[in-house]
């Protein structure tokens, strides 16, 4: 059993959908900002808990993203919540 905690974060999606490229880079989830393409082709990153290799994908309210124990769930953006 590994002792790595993943955390979780919400991300606050404005429109419709963002693509997992631009989603990592904009989060800079899992450290990995300056690599964001050879992750996605490597097969490290995981999309509601299926791997991912498409950078382009489009992901919407609720999907969830997951990169070197780092885990997003897009929510919408609301005037009652901080940014």
């Amino acid at each position: 059993m590994s002792s790595h905690k993943s955390a979780h974060t919400a991300f606050a999606l404005r429109g419709e959908h963002i693509t997992l490229e631009a989603l990592i880079k904009a989060a800079d989830l899992g450290g990995q900002r300056e690599r964001v393409r050879a992750a996605i082709a490597a097969g490290e990153v995981q999309v509601n808990g299926e791997v991912e290799t498409r950078r382009g994908r489009k992901l919407r309210l609720g999907d969830r993203a997951e990169l070197a124990g780092e885990q997003l769930r897009l929510v919408a953006v609301s005037d009652d919540e901080p940014q």
